[in-house]
């Protein structure tokens, strides 16, 4: 098995909600010798060494530091760590018909048909309450624990006449039968809380329990969930890690909300890259003159997958645009800056790419369709930076179940370490690749 495509999909199958895809790569980030660092406390750096910050339990920002450096600059690597799901709300145990179910709520915007009938699991975060103190502990049920199940064709003859599912009624997954002193859900949380814990708040996810998987008779394909955006954070974060030559400040940001719309506290649209650049720069020099310079000469790689062309429908991609599984990392743009790629910054990709012989693939939406957005455009609100928007071409974006290339893993690998590896200055609307 490819060792690249063995560690994502091992990720992958830990990786139940963003809290568990942040702890997997905290543990990533450990074994290779990086140190923790926290907001609230000073960053005693030093020259040499390897560190990473964690916000909210579900973004985290790594970033190398030299040993000498010949002028400060940052090439940024930002993904996304939360996918489309169904939170379970606060008071979710509903009886009825024999059946005890759970309330839940969407996060994002899912295909919806995807996530019934499959087996699913429970993970996130509780907090709890121990004597004066608040915290929060990460559990995952590890067991199929829920299932959500459609109606029987004889009883809805429209269900593939393009029915309507509604979240508030249809969504409902089960989880037991119904009982008659306490209930399934309580006897499952109280599993998790010790005696002397009391139980305040949860932000608890439902997830599909199908393990990441090759496809394919010579396994050309990955299928997992929650390939968008973790197939990306994952690749980049393993390019990152093992870039060894690098040039200018390396920094590998994993952020929350991008589905949402990244405004959070942990999300694009905080202060968090701004914060950790801003106290990496304060290492180097206390005049913030410095600072401004080390932006104007940085920029920013987002990393968000990217529509393949579709096997039954290629109608719905650009004629003159279109991107194929296995045939490289995709270069994404909009005319609209839904996406933040230019001229100078995709041409920065494509000679990157080109020396060190690595495919590439560009995408345009179709004319008449407004595609997605990503995270990209959101940071540069607030960290002003060169800017490109690159991923994976994969299938069935924010379905329960996706599909990327086998292949395209080192594809991305490959690039992110030769961007690190690569002398880059920026200058009035050109660059040099020393």
């Amino acid at each position: 098995m490819n060792s690249l495509n063995e560690y994502l999909m091992e990720s992958l199958d830990f990786s139940h909600s963003e809290y568990h895809s942040v702890e997997k790569m905290k543990e990533t980030l450990i074994k290779n010798n990086f140190i923790e660092l926290h907001e609230g406390e000073s960053f005693n750096l030093k020259a040499g060494q390897k560190y990473f910050v964690i916000r909210n339990l579900t973004s985290i920002i790594a970033f190398k530091l030299p040993s000498k450096i010949d002028g400060l600059y940052f090439k940024v690597f930002a993904s996304h760590t939360d996918s489309p799901a169904y939170k379970i709300k606060e008071n979710p145990v509903l009886i009825e018909n024999g059946y005890e179910k759970l309330k839940v709520e969407g996060y994002g915007g899912m295909i919806i048909s995807s996530w019934l009938d499959k087996p699913l699991g429970i993970a996130g975060r509780i907090v709890v309450k121990e004597d004066n103190k608040i915290k929060s502990k990460l559990i995952d049920s590890f067991k199929d624990v829920a299932i959500i199940p459609n109606v029987a064709i004889h009883q809805n003859r429209e269900i593939n006449n393009g029915f309507k599912y509604n979240n508030q009624i249809d969504l409902c997954p089960i989880i037991g039968d119904a009982l008659k002193e306490g209930t399934n859900y309580e006897s499952f949380l109280n599993s998790f809380i010790s005696k002397d814990e009391k139980l305040l708040a949860t932000d608890l996810y439902l997830y599909n329990r199908n393990k990441a998987t090759y496809v394919g008779i010579n396994n050309d394909y990955i299928a997992s969930p929650k390939l968008d955006d973790l197939a990306s954070g994952f690749i980049s974060l393993k390019g990152f890690i093992d870039s060894e030559d690098f040039k200018g400040v390396p920094v590998f940001a994993a952020l929350n909300n991008e589905e949402v719309g990244s405004l959070s506290i942990s999300g694009a649209d905080s202060t968090f890259l701004y914060d950790i650049l801003r106290r990496i720069s304060l290492f180097y020099s206390s005049n913030e003159e410095d600072y401004y310079k080390a932006i104007a000469n940085s920029f920013l790689i987002s990393i968000d997958n990217a529509h393949a062309i579709h096997p039954n429908h290629p109608e719905l991609s650009d004629n003159k645009n279109q991107c194929y599984i296995n045939k490289g990392v995709v270069i994404k743009h909009n005319s609209n800056m839904l996406y933040t790629t230019d001229a100078l910054s995709s041409a920065l990709i494509k000679s990157i790419s080109e020396i060190n012989e690595i495919p590439y693939q560009e995408f345009f939406n179709r004319s008449d369709a407004r595609g997605g957005s990503t995270l990209g455009n959101i940071s540069n609100s607030h960290v002003s930076l060169v800017s490109v928007d690159i991923g994976l071409p994969q299938l069935a974006m924010h379905s329960n179940f996706e599909v990327i290339g086998s292949k395209d893993t080192l594809s991305l690998y490959n690039l992110v370490k030769g961007i690190i590896n690569t002398p880059i200055t920026f200058s009035c609307g050109s660059f040099i690749l020393k």
